[in-house]
């Protein structure tokens, strides 16, 4: 029995040792059987002995520990092994914060969240953020780097340090060798500052990872540093960006926060249109801009082939709107669409092709109804940019500073005797402005400063324009047609004026159909006049054969809107892409 005894402690001595070095669980599982069937074994021959064994291991005091030993040669290699690893781990992880990104091609879709750099502000203190942008500048030396991030109008700055656990210096390397207008995915931990360049001025980014969208050519054709800066006002030195240089590469020049500021607001405008129109009932629509005569008369068209016959671009969807409006019963339209002139006019406020902002409604006694539809829709358009778009505008304003512009809650209206009344008080002469002629750009200008000194406003209506100098769908004022010689009748049409130069031409139209022919044969027949031949626009007289709505309108040109809104000294500083008689590229 004794040794029986002496077989189950060896057992058991084993089956401890295989546990302790985690052998196979099959070998284990067969020496703990070994040892339960020596134990049973025992008991068969003294059912007692067991109960001893327990109160023996209760009783029995525990052994001393062994003392404590070195490593075994197996310990240390696994140490070293484990060591490498790490090392490796970190390696990885350093090469595996910056870089170049693979092609973007839709591979997979992740669920990242990005943060737009407009967004980043003091409240985003402590949190961690995604995003993407252009790098503007950058700079690196020695264990730091310096990135200024650009997204639309808006810049942040952006900090690597190698002090920051996973930032290397070789990642500051790469950091400052970034060619500028990359693309790159900064992840970053926002963290408070007092960054007066950017944007973003509180905040900046304290850099985790980068790596490289869309790599840039070094070779800029121009710096977007350089387009950026105030041109009013150049410091000693600093390169100003030419106008032309600037619309040879438009794609980069539109670039700098100062134009994408200009191009939200110009995106806003029509916005600001529609809203307003679609909750007093307008219908939106679209005009043919391919047409078969001249919609305005006159030789500034642009002429092409249709199809083997003569055809010309829309000057205007002035007939059409007209015919939605008085004749098809939509009575309240607008549209927002191109318009063609081919006038070889290189001036700073003319385009070949511009947005033109129409619209067209019925009317029941007056056509001031018309007046207060254009005179509620511009000061909601003028109220809404201020407070809408207050951080757009500060930024224009640091590269293209001007005065606000001033309006009156209830605009200023003058008829156009009055106007010319102001410019004979103003030291006009009639040899520079008959009382029934046109007004020169000039003298335009002019009665602007005029009515910005005397009543403190950049806008006005002035109405009761000479019969002579509008188009032949005018309606006449009852007052002086057909009483007056032609060349003093008056008619019931009207322009805007912001900052002293025309925004919009507009007027009651003619519904009667027996008048409306009357005025197309005096048009076209009268020398000076270039009305078009009543045969070229048949379609659009015979719709008032049948019945057609009192109405009126107008038609306003988007970017000369916002040129005069910002005070720009160019047009095409507005126009993405401009056509003028010398531009047809890009």
């Amino acid at each position: 029995m004794d040794d029986l005894v002496a077989k189950i402690g060896a057992q058991g001595l084993k089956v401890k040792e295989l546990k302790a070095a985690k052998g196979p669980k099959e070998e284990i599982d067969a020496e703990v059987a070994k040892l339960v069937a020596l134990k049973q074994e025992l008991t068969g021959l003294d059912p007692s002995h067991e109960l001893a064994l327990k109160e023996k291991k209760k009783k029995a005091p525990k052994e001393a520990a062994p003392a404590a030993k070195g490593p075994s040669k197996k310990e240390l290699r696994m140490q070293e092994r484990a060591k490498k690893v790490e090392m490796e781990k970190k390696e990885l992880e350093t090469a595996e914060s910056f870089g170049e990104a693979e092609v973007v091609m839709s591979r997979s879709l992740s669920e990242r969240k990005w943060t737009s750099v407009g967004s980043i502000e003091a409240s985003f203190v402590g949190k961690r953020v995604l995003v993407r942008a252009r790098v503007h500048t950058t700079r690196a030396k020695g264990s730091l780097a310096f990135l200024v991030l650009r997204q639309g109008c808006f810049t942040v700055q952006a900090v690597a340090s190698a002090q920051d656990a996973g930032c290397s210096k070789a990642m500051i390397g790469f950091l400052g060798k970034i060619p500028s207008e990359s693309i790159v995915d900064v992840e970053a931990k926002v963290v408070g500052a007092d960054v007066a360049s950017c944007t973003q001025a509180d905040v900046e980014l304290q850099i985790a990872t980068t790596f490289v969208v869309s790599k840039a050519a070094p070779d800029l054709p121009l710096q977007l540093a350089d387009a950026a800066r105030n041109e009013l006002n150049p410091k000693e030195g600093e390169v100003v960006v030419g106008l032309d240089t600037r619309l040879n590469h438009r794609v980069i020049d539109l670039r700098t926060p100062a134009n994408q500021a200009i191009m939200r607001i110009k995106s806003a405008v029509p916005l600001l249109f529609t809203s307003y129109l679609d909750k007093r009932g307008f219908v939106g629509v679209n005009s043919p801009k391919l047409l078969a005569g001249a919609s305005e008369g006159g030789s500034s068209v642009f002429s092409l082939e249709y199809f083997g016959r003569p055809a010309c671009l829309a000057q205007s969807p002035q007939l059409y709107k007209q015919m939605l409006s008085a004749c098809a019963d939509l009575e309240r339209v607008y549209e927002i669409g191109p318009v063609f002139r081919a006038e070889d006019s290189n001036t700073r406020r003319h385009l070949c092709e511009f947005t033109g902002l129409d619209l067209e409604m019925a009317i029941y006694e007056h056509y001031y109804e018309v007046l207060d539809v254009f005179a509620g829709l511009f000061s909601h358009i003028f109220s809404s940019l201020e407070t809408k778009f207050a951080a757009e505008l500060n930024i224009i304003s640091q590269v293209y500073p001007f005065e606000p512009f001033k309006h009156l809650p209830k605009p200023l209206r003058i008829s156009f005797a009055e106007g010319i009344q102001l410019l004979r008080d103003a030291g006009v002469t009639d040899d520079m402005q008959g009382d029934f002629d046109d007004l020169s750009t000039e003298n335009e200008k002019k009665l602007g400063n005029v009515v910005l000194e005397k009543y403190g406003t950049d806008y006005f209506i002035m109405d009761k324009y000479p019969l002579s100098i509008r188009p032949f769908y005018t309606m006449p004022d009852p007052h002086t047609y057909p009483s007056k010689p032609p060349h003093q009748q008056l008619s019931n049409s009207f322009d805007m004026f912001m900052r002293g130069q025309e925004i919009l031409s507009g007027a009651q139209r003619i519904h009667d159909h027996k008048l409306l022919m009357e005025r197309v044969t005096y048009c076209h027949t009268s020398a000076g006049h270039g009305g078009p031949a009543p045969d070229t626009i048949k379609s659009y007289t015979d719709a008032f054969k049948h019945g057609a709505f009192p109405h009126g309108g107008g038609g306003i040109g988007l970017e000369r809107v916002v040129m005069l809104y910002l005070d720009l000294s160019n047009i095409r500083k507005v126009s993405c892409f401009p056509r003028d008689p010398g531009r047809l590229t890009p």
